[in-house]
């Protein structure tokens, strides 16, 4: 049987410009947050523009230049949770609606992949659709709702 990572998906829409000073906290802490995502336990990979920074300047299929995304792989469901709530990271996530406005629709949704597999936006927006048409499920699914690599809910 293959090995199964987690991937994860989420986007954003900014109130401003991220040239704009309203999301110049945001903006001054991605390098390092995307550090410490690459240094954390479990990290795998994660979406990087052509020059090899960060996804901000990566272009999301919808109709709309102020959505920014960030995806990334990890070797399991607790290695994510451990970087994204109990490091710095959680600052940025209870802080978010200082740069961010509310979605209507699912922003946030992993599912597993195959070692060894990267996956595309594209691919990743199939992943979303599946939760605003379904719900979660073991194909896309939630960190409060949740199935292990094998299909089963967690």
């Amino acid at each position: 049987m293959t090995k199964k990572y987690l991937a994860q998906i989420n986007i954003a829409q900014m109130k401003a410009p991220l040239e704009d000073p309203i999301m110049k906290e945001f903006v001054d802490f991605i390098d390092p947050i995307n550090a410490l995502a690459e240094e954390s336990p479990g990290f795998i990979w994660r979406l990087k523009d052509k020059e090899g920074g960060s996804s901000m300047n990566i272009e999301v299929p919808l109709e709309n230049d102020m959505i920014i995304v960030n995806m990334s792989v990890w070797e399991d469901l607790e290695s994510l949770k451990s970087y994204v709530y109990q490091t710095v990271h959680s600052y940025f996530v209870k802080s978010s609606k200082r740069w961010f406005d509310k979605m209507e629709k699912p922003h946030m949704v992993l599912w597993w992949v195959d070692a060894g597999h990267e996956p595309t936006v594209e691919e990743a927006m199939e992943r979303l659709a599946m939760i605003e048409k379904n719900g979660v499920g073991p194909e896309a699914f939630l960190f409060g709702k949740a199935y292990g690599p094998d299909g089963e809910k967690l």
